[in-house]
């Protein structure tokens, strides 16, 4: 009997090393793999900022200027500054409703769309459909049609790292 119980934790003994193992194996490829996204993020978004992200930016950074004039814009400016920054490096970040929103921002939003969204939405249609054509370019040309949405309604939205999603109030 105890030859028979030797056995078995041999064979369990075993059989955890194979499973830790197995574990270790599959969190090193799964590290390899974030270290690869990472590296693939920069080349998109380097790729992004010569071939249109700059030029979208200051699209926002001129309608962020054109917006603090007044005071009652300012929170229109520092909207189109925000996502200035978020057009000029879009890979690995993303955009959640604040869950804070109110009426003010859908007021505003409102008026944004009126005065700046709708040229600002134009352009990112017009970037992605050009960039679409190509194929290295349809990545870039989605994430134009991804920026749509944020440009015409971008009160009460936050831009956050799509690795930590995390919506502060």
């Amino acid at each position: 009997m105890t030859g028979q119980r030797t056995h078995d934790a041999v064979k369990a003994r075993r059989t955890d090393q194979r499973t830790h193992g197995r574990t270790n194996r599959q969190s090193r490829s799964s590290s390899d793999r974030v270290g690869n996204d990472d590296g693939m993020r920069l080349i998109l978004n380097i790729v992004w900022l010569i071939f249109g992200g700059l030029i979208l930016a200051l699209e926002y950074a001129v309608a962020g200027i054109i917006l603090c004039i007044l005071i009652i814009t300012i929170p229109f400016g520092i909207a189109a500054f925000r996502i200035a920054v978020y057009a000029l490096w879009p890979f690995g970040r993303t955009t959640v409703r604040a869950p804070t929103a109110g009426v003010g921002s859908a007021i505003g939003n409102i008026i944004w769309l009126i005065f700046a969204g709708w040229w600002l939405a134009l352009s990112h249609i017009a970037l992605g459909i050009a960039q679409c054509v190509t194929i290295i370019g349809i990545p870039l040309g989605l994430a134009n049609f991804k920026l749509v949405p944020i440009s015409l309604f971008p009160l009460g939205v936050r831009i956050v790292d799509k690795d930590n999603p995390v919506v502060g109030s």
